[in-house]
C-alpha cells in the first residue's frame, strides 16, 4: 500500500470506531475492557495498515483483528486467576423498575447464556447489523453457518425468555440489509 492509499484509509478507520466499540462491548461485556480492546485493535490495525488491501472491506478487516485480539486475550486471561467473577460489588443494588429495562435485561441475560459461537453471530448480525456475508468473513466460516447460528440463537433466546422479544437493532443498519434479510 502506498502513502496515498494509506492516507485515504485512515479517515475510514476513524469513522468505524463507533462500530468497533459496539462489537467490543458485545464481546467483553465490560465498558473498560471494551475501550482497551478497541485501542489495541486500532493500534494493531494502524501498525499493519500496509497489510490492508484497498478494494476489500475495511470494516470486516478491523472486526477480524478485534475478534482475534479478543480471543487471544481470552486465552491468556483464562490462565490468570484474578478473582471471583460473581463478586457482589459488580451488581446493581437497585433493580430496574421500568418494563422496557426489565425486558432488555432479560433478553441480554438470555444472550449472555448462549454458547459463544451462537452469541457472537447473533450480536454481529442482529445487534450490530452486519450482513451475513460480512459476518462469515469476520468469523471465517460459511454464510450458511452464519444464517443457521443466527436462527438457532434467536430461537434459544425466545425459549429462554418465554416469548418472542423485540431485539435491539443497530441504528447503522441500512435498508438494503433489511431487505436482504427479509428475502
Amino acid at each position: 500500500m502506498n502513502a496515498t492509499d494509506r492516507d485515504l484509509v485512515v479517515p475510514d478507520v476513524i469513522t468505524l470506531i463507533p462500530a468497533l466499540r459496539g462489537y467490543a462491548r458485545a464481546l467483553t461485556r465490560n465498558p473498560v475492557d471494551a475501550d482497551d480492546l478497541v485501542q489495541e485493535t486500532l493500534t494493531k490495525a494502524l501498525a499493519s495498515i500496509d497489510g490492508f488491501r484497498p478494494g476489500t472491506k475495511l470494516r470486516a478487516w478491523l472486526f477480524t483483528i478485534m475478534r482475534n485480539t479478543f480471543y487471544n486475550t481470552s486465552v491468556k486471561r483464562r490462565r490468570e486467576n484474578t478473582g471471583a467473577e460473581d463478586c457482589v460489588s459488580g451488581e446493581v443494588s437497585v433493580p430496574a423498575t421500568q418494563e422496557t429495562t426489565l425486558l432488555h435485561n432479560e433478553v441480554m441475560r438470555a444472550i449472555d447464556k448462549l454458547p459463544e459461537n451462537f452469541r457472537e453471530m447473533l450480536i454481529l448480525v442482529v445487534m450490530l447489523g452486519e450482513r451475513y456475508e460480512d459476518a462469515a468473513v469476520i468469523c471465517n466460516c460459511a454464510v450458511g453457518t452464519v444464517k443457521s447460528r443466527v436462527n438457532r440463537a434467536r430461537q434459544m433466546v425466545i425459549d429462554m425468555v418465554g416469548h418472542e422479544p423485540v431485539m435491539p437493532v443497530s441504528s447503522a443498519k441500512r435498508p438494503a440489509q433489511q431487505a436482504q434479510r427479509s428475502a
